[in-house]
């Protein structure tokens, strides 16, 4: 199964890949995860993204393109794999297709912004362990103090609303548009992300039944 995830952050497209990656027994490739592999070995496309990250540059699509070539080249990906992350673009999703990497479906978790905002905001960290909690789905024994080693919970500037909200924003202007490029070819799937974490995975699964 080679499947693409789309969602918007904190739509918990993080949690159902781990979860088919288990339960397919295939990898999850997550766009981060690549450069950081590709820097440590220093492969050519590696050196290239090191050049523009140590510019505090973005690393530009060519590069990121030749880098997921190179990972999905690799042994493990043969019976298939989970992008994360990738395609990003429309002109991503393009180049995917002109590499010859052919896709089964693109999987879209659809949570509204609102829900997303308070999912998100009402994260807390532990600042000493790091441990993590929420306002309203997982309170710890005492209001802002850490269960397991008794440190202060904070909220990480990546989960501020007003960060949210900004990206959301680049999510629906940047990326929400790959769902009309994946229905127009026939491979778009969509499933309602709910409260539940094991709720959401079952209608995920049921959805992937439909390819096998």
């Amino acid at each position: 199964m080679k499947l693409i995830l789309l969602g918007a952050p904190g739509a918990g497209k993080g949690t159902q890949a781990e979860i088919i990656s288990e339960q397919y027994r295939i990898p999850t490739i997550s766009t981060g995860n690549i450069i950081r592999a590709a820097l440590k070995s220093g492969s050519e496309m590696g050196l290239k993204a090191k050049s523009y990250i140590d510019a505090g540059e973005l690393v530009p699509d060519e590069v990121v393109i030749g880098i997921i070539k190179e990972r999905l080249a690799e042994p493990d990906c043969k019976e298939g794999y989970i992008l994360d992350g990738f395609p990003r673009t429309i002109p991503q999703a393009e180049a995917l297709d002109n590499m010859g990497f052919a896709i089964d479906a693109a999987l879209s978790i659809e949570v509204a912004d609102s829900e997303i905002v308070k999912r998100m905001s009402g994260r807390r960290v532990c600042e000493k362990c790091g441990a993590s909690y929420h306002t309203e789905y997982k309170k710890p024994g005492k209001e802002g103090i850490c269960d397991l080693c008794g440190g202060k919970l904070v909220i990480r500037k990546d989960d501020e609303p007003e960060t949210v909200k900004n990206r959301l924003h680049v999510y629906h202007e940047q990326t929400e548009p790959l769902k009309e490029y994946y229905q127009a070819c026939g491979k778009l799937l969509t499933v309602e992300g709910q409260d539940e974490v094991a709720d959401t995975t079952r209608l995920v699964l049921a959805k992937l039944e439909t390819l096998i």
